[in-house]
């Protein structure tokens, strides 16, 4: 079994296309992604319909749910709500938040229970961001059967592997390679390059083996949509892989 896995892309088209190009020179055609596909300044209804059109095995992200509850609570003037059809709303929210992929692959956004939540890496109050203990990620895996777990929304690229063989894999983040946030603590994101990033994830006799893939591309018209927006840490993440 071989297949991509892409995460966290963001409404970023042209990060997208460039992953999917990526895939598929290297003969990929399997592909399933785990969530937070539109949400911010950039382009959500254009990266919804190229998700939409090629039926990838996907999960709802939580900053989707979030864009489903201010749709069905009303009122919401956020841009790229604005932006997106009933026709992408409703394929967002038709998407489970977890997902068995060929019966081995478990896919989820945050952590199997939480969309929101940081399970690879931590925040500590002090606003740094590292690794999790082996304990607390174990500790989130437990009666999740599959040898292969899938997440995402921390946009940090890893794989651990657990002490009873399984392994956990973040691909990273297609189109947002830093931003800033409150919760749990104000902390920021920076992963030092602009490239879109995905996994190829391929399992042999010996168990799964991951490669980390970093494509570069023209982010410039993304980074200016962004500022124009008026998000110029995302911005700055977009056009250079740090928010500063």
């Amino acid at each position: 079994m071989k297949f991509a896995a892409i995460a966290d892309i963001h409404g970023n088209s042209a990060a997208l296309e460039a992953v999917l190009a990526d895939i598929a020179a290297s003969g990929i055609c399997d592909i399933v992604n785990v969530g937070d596909h539109v949400s911010g300044p950039l382009e959500p209804a254009r990266t919804a319909d190229m998700l939409m059109a090629r039926g990838f095995a996907s999960v709802q992200g939580d900053q989707d749910r979030i864009l489903i509850e201010l749709d069905r609570s009303g009122g919401s003037k956020r841009a790229d709500l604005a932006q997106l059809g009933r026709r992408h709303l409703d394929w967002m929210a038709s998407l489970p938040p977890t997902l068995v992929y060929r019966d081995e692959v478990f896919l989820c956004h945050g952590s199997p229970r939480d969309d929101a939540a940081f399970w690879l890496d931590c925040v500590t109050a002090d606003g740094v961001v590292r690794p999790n203990t082996l304990q607390a990620i174990e500790a989130e895996a437990e009666g999740i059967g599959a040898s292969l777990i899938i997440c995402g929304h921390t946009h940090i690229p890893r794989v651990v592997r657990l002490r009873d063989g399984r392994m956990v894999l973040n691909p990273g983040s297609v189109g947002l390679p830093g931003y800033g946030m409150q919760k749990p603590f104000p902390h920021t994101i920076e992963t030092g390059t602009p490239d879109a990033c995905y996994a190829i994830v391929e399992r042999s006799r010996t168990g799964w083996s991951v490669t980390i893939r970093y494509v570069p591309y023209d982010g410039a018209a993304m980074a200016a949509l962004a500022r124009e927006k008026g998000m110029p840490l995302w911005a700055n993440a977009i056009a250079t892989g740090w928010c500063e």
